[in-house]
């Protein structure tokens, strides 16, 4: 039997999607597959760690004025990533259902789609905006802030939030282009949008070109001024006449229930697991910040240096999403599963390759963040501690996305329950308040939370009970 590439019909698709276009079959040549996983996971790393890049750039750039600037800004990370889940849960339904359209060969429901968590997308972002704002004060003291911190905090809070709903309009647009297989768009999106936060940082934190010196006030207004600039330019990738997506004049937009409710039973667990993981992310942080400004700065430092090492892992993941999603809307289950495999295959290389960075190279990272040497030097510690579980935070990431695609959104949601809760949190109590082992029991618990969710995803996927799910 002949072996039958993914770009085989290609050619039956509008010109953008050439590249993203997929005819699975059970025999799939492995060499086209690793480039096809490449070509979506490339772009989609690159984006990742730029959307990252936002908080690195603020951490380090405001890390040059003092241990409380870089935990102000460390503790509106938690919140406003709980702020986000239910965004993120419509993402990935989103995501689910167009690659699902796609590969069935019916980009006009795959636009449908697109419309509808665009409107719904728009309505909560504005909400979730004006409450963030308005709870800013609460929030900032709810998270343990020291009295040098809770001012700070605040400010920076509230400025951020004012960029809720632009951050998650083109956070949506970008689910619809990964469910399609254009993961350069959004790539290209944030390179001007990290030019544009840098910049503003140079500008707004240091007093520059003009302007008085904001601090923290201004690493705030610049990543908003960004996030607005991202919206803008996703919007128009999907407005050009040659977009495979249409979603035509706003006047059109009508609510289909049966869509949304597509979109909404697929992202429900994702909603809950984003809800479940940050809660507990939250409580843990809560026991980190109970160790003291300088223990708990070098905690904030490690984890912006940790969400970079989270990048490939995601970057992976939506290529499997995307491929694992279009090869069952074509009615190939098999063809997914090696996509899946596949693309967890090439993750565990580069994640092996972050092990090595990070466990011998971890406080030269650091002194990028801070001149404190005592800081820089537990920062060292807790990454060699992550280092190690590199691997197993790979496998957890790539096989929750090949899961996602599919639509099969639940076991994530069980797999961020028994980490974060049932280890995370029970040994970062445990560790740090009981045994006293400080900063490297909470990161061991973390390390531990790593494995026990690698160890769930990994028997989910191997089941094969996936391949039936129903969107």
């Amino acid at each position: 039997m002949t072996r039958r590439s993914f770009d085989n019909g290609a050619a039956q698709t509008a010109p953008n999607t050439l590249s993203a276009r997929v005819d699975p079959s059970v025999e799939v040549d492995t060499r086209r597959l690793r480039r096809r996983v490449i070509d979506l996971s490339g772009p989609a790393l690159v984006e990742m760690v730029l959307v990252s890049f936002v908080g690195v750039v603020d951490m380090i750039m405001v890390g040059r004025i003092g241990p409380a600037a870089i935990a102000a800004v460390g503790l509106t990370n938690q919140p406003m990533f709980i702020a986000m889940a239910v965004f993120q849960a419509l993402n990935v339904g989103t995501t689910a259902l167009v690659a699902r359209f796609i590969g069935a060969r019916d980009p006009a429901e795959a636009s449908r789609t697109a419309q509808q968590s665009l409107l719904i997308t728009v309505i909560l972002g504005l909400i979730l905006s004006i409450l963030s704002y308005w709870a800013s004060p609460w929030v900032i003291a709810a998270m343990g802030a020291e009295p040098d911190t809770l001012p700070l905090g605040i400010s920076y809070f509230q400025i951020v939030s004012l960029g809720i709903a632009f951050m998650a309009v083109s956070l949506c647009v970008a689910s619809v282009l990964r469910g399609v297989g254009d993961t350069k768009t959004p790539m290209k999106v944030n390179v001007v949008a990290n030019l544009v936060n840098c910049v503003g940082n140079y500008i707004l934190i240091y007093g520059k070109l003009g302007f008085p010196a904001y601090g923290v006030v201004g690493a705030a207004a610049a990543t908003t001024i960004s996030r607005v600039v991202a919206a803008v330019l996703m919007l128009g990738s999907v407005l050009r006449k040659d977009s495979m997506i249409k979603l035509g004049p706003i006047r059109e937009f009508r609510l289909r229930l049966d869509l949304i409710k597509r979109v909404v039973n697929i992202g429900i667990p994702s909603a809950v697991e984003q809800f479940v993981f940050r809660v507990g992310q939250l409580v843990y942080v809560r026991i980190v910040a109970g160790l003291g400004t300088v223990v708990f700065a070098a905690h904030q430092i490690g984890m912006n240096i940790l969400s970079l090492s989270f990048m490939p892992g995601q970057a992976f993941s939506m290529a499997a999403t995307t491929l694992v999603g279009q090869a069952l809307g074509a009615r190939k289950p098999e063809a997914a599963e090696k996509c899946a495999l596949e693309t967890r295959r090439l993750g565990m290389i580069i994640s092996g390759a972050m092990t090595v960075v990070l466990f011998f190279f971890g406080e030269r990272i650091a002194r990028l963040y801070t001149a404190d040497l005592e800081v820089a030097r537990r920062t060292a510690m807790v990454l060699r501690i992550i280092g190690l579980v590199q691997p197993a935070q790979s496998t957890q990431f790539i096989l929750s996305g090949a899961l996602r695609g599919a639509g099969d959104t639940k076991w994530p949601l069980y797999s961020s329950l028994v980490g974060i809760w049932g280890v995370r949190v029970v040994f970062g109590y445990t560790f740090t308040r009981l045994l006293n082992l400080g900063l490297f029991g909470a990161w061991l618990a973390m390390a531990l939370d790593q494995l026990a969710r690698s160890v769930v995803i990994f028997t989910r996927f191997r089941s094969g009970g996936w391949k039936t799910a129903r969107v």
